[in-house]
């Protein structure tokens, strides 16, 4: 995979958080050096980063700046630090459940310490257990474009909406890790990439990030997708997710609904991929799931353009919508591909990971 700019990286000298100002692209590369908890938390709900793995990633590095920040060293008052701004980050994006499921990794390495620890050791446990973290979100990525290649075919056609490729995650990405993965062994794919409004994710993202590991894509406004599907020219679409509940619906960026059911209509495959880190065995359904609403000017507005609509207009902008279970052809995991029925599906694979 030729090298793409790192959307997350700790700087331990610093120590600083290095995030890829994700609202700048395609036009410039530009870094943000976060050395504070509370400027990961603004760059979070900004979307300078953005994609379920890197927003829990930031967040990991996020609660240790924050910790750093703390004044006094002693457990309780470190106790407070720690539950302060794990409380703030936790709401900087209530969707994407990879921000609370790597918040909860370091709390469990925090609250495993002995109490006689002093700080710096503690924090470096807890810087070791994120940079761990981010180890392995690489090979997460790497096994999802494993899996995913073996349901994708040489020279098909594939259909994808937002952004769920290398800039969202570590490395590889989620729904386009078998993208990147089969550009390297020839596959020769041919993407068509939803521009995903109101914030461009997929015009913005997912078509530079293909054009730079030369893989050919072709930009469709959101509203062409069902005379592409039409024309058989897409054999399969590929989404990532946010969030995975207990019975297999998911919720990922607002339009992946209406995808779905667009590709039912037209008997293309619906392949959602989902790292284990986002599947929520405590939600039993996707009406559990909280969708998180955003303002109303990235909506009377085209990426930041003069208004678009009637100025005193009512806005609705949720930010994902959920797709139910019997519209998913397949959930691919680092763990393998699941199969409908989910629910059972799911259920084992927690087991098996608790086993």
């Amino acid at each position: 995979m030729k090298a793409l700019p790192s959307a997350v990286r700790w700087d331990a000298e610093g120590p600083a958080l290095i995030l890829l100002d994700q609202t700048k692209l395609p036009r410039v590369t530009v870094f943000l050096r976060l050395t504070e908890a509370e400027e990961v938390e603004q760059a979070i709900r900004r979307l300078q980063v953005r994609g379920a793995p890197a927003i829990g990633l930031a967040a990991a590095w996020g609660l240790i700046l924050g910790l750093r920040q703390a004044a006094g060293s002693n457990r309780s008052e470190l106790e407070a630090a720690f539950k302060g701004v794990t409380k703030h980050l936790l709401n900087s994006r209530p969707t994407a459940v990879n921000l609370r499921w790597a918040l909860e990794k370091l709390g469990r390495i925090f609250y495993l310490q002995p109490p006689s620890l002093r700080r710096e050791p503690l924090l470096k446990a807890l810087e070791a257990e994120a940079a761990r973290l981010q180890a392995d979100d690489e090979v997460v990525g790497l096994r999802l474009g494993e899996h995913g290649l073996t349901l994708l075919q040489p020279g098909w056609g594939l259909l994808t909406h937002c952004n769920a490729g290398s800039l969202a995650t570590a490395k590889w990405g989620t729904a386009l890790a078998p993208i990147h993965l089969g550009q390297e062994r020839g596959f020769g794919f041919t993407v068509w990439a939803d521009e995903t409004r109101p914030l461009l994710q997929g015009s913005r993202l997912t078509a530079w990030e293909l054009q730079q590991s030369g893989v050919e894509v072709t930009l469709i406004c959101d509203n062409m997708a069902a005379s592409v599907l039409a024309s058989g020219k897409v054999q399969a679409v590929v989404v990532g997710c946010d969030r995975v509940a207990a019975n297999g619906d998911v919720a990922n960026k607002i339009g992946t609904l209406g995808l779905a059911v667009l590709a039912r209509h037209f008997g293309v495959p619906f392949y959602v991929f989902a790292p284990t880190s986002t599947l929520d065995h405590d939600c039993p359904s996707g009406a559990s799931i909280p969708i998180e609403e955003r303002g109303r000017d990235e909506v009377i507005s085209f990426s930041g353009s003069a208004p678009s609509a009637p100025e005193s207009v009512k806005v609705f902008n949720p930010a994902f919508d959920v797709t139910p279970a019997t519209l998913v052809t397949a959930l691919v995991t680092d763990r393998g591909i699941l199969w409908p029925p989910y629910g059972p599906a799911l259920e084992k694979l927690q087991e098996e990971s608790h086993g």
